[in-house]
């Protein structure tokens, strides 16, 4: 399995902000720190924003922050939520890649039971679980905002 740019990078965008509660935050900010474009973060900050994980403020005084608290973000959700538009294997998508063992492959069960072991798996794991009482990464993090 491999996770997407994307969501890798939603989970940065998503740390930085934990451990930065309390302020808002800017892509600018973000995207020193963890080495993306800003043009890309924007896609990414957007789309997180759309799912409810961040809360985007405009103005001159604005920026990003945690919609709500770490604690109560699911790191499997936003992994099912990021990944939702990149099926695993293709003959499970549709369309004209449809495989024609697909009605009767027993591979396709066993690689999405796996999927959503990984996603039951990372469902117990909490944004806070990441980010508290982790001095090294809050060093990296905060350098910025500060």
């Amino acid at each position: 399995m491999r996770i997407t740019k994307r969501t890798n990078l939603a989970m940065r965008v998503l740390m930085y902000c934990a451990v930065n509660t309390g302020r808002n935050v800017t892509k600018a900010q973000i995207s020193r720190v963890c080495n993306s474009s800003e043009n890309h973060l924007g896609h990414v900050v957007n789309r997180l924003g759309q799912l409810g994980f961040l809360t985007t403020i405009r103005g001159r005084r604005g920026g990003i922050r945690l919609a709500r608290p770490a604690s109560e973000i699911s790191v499997g959700a936003v992994f099912r939520q990021m990944e939702s538009e990149v099926p695993l294997v293709e003959c499970v998508a549709g369309g004209e890649n449809t495989c024609p063992l697909a009605p009767v492959c027993r591979l396709t069960s066993c690689i999405l039971g796996a999927e959503e072991a990984f996603y039951s798996h990372l469902d117990a794991v909490m944004l806070d679980d990441l980010v508290e009482c982790n001095d090294g990464l809050s060093r990296i993090l905060e350098t910025e905002a500060a």
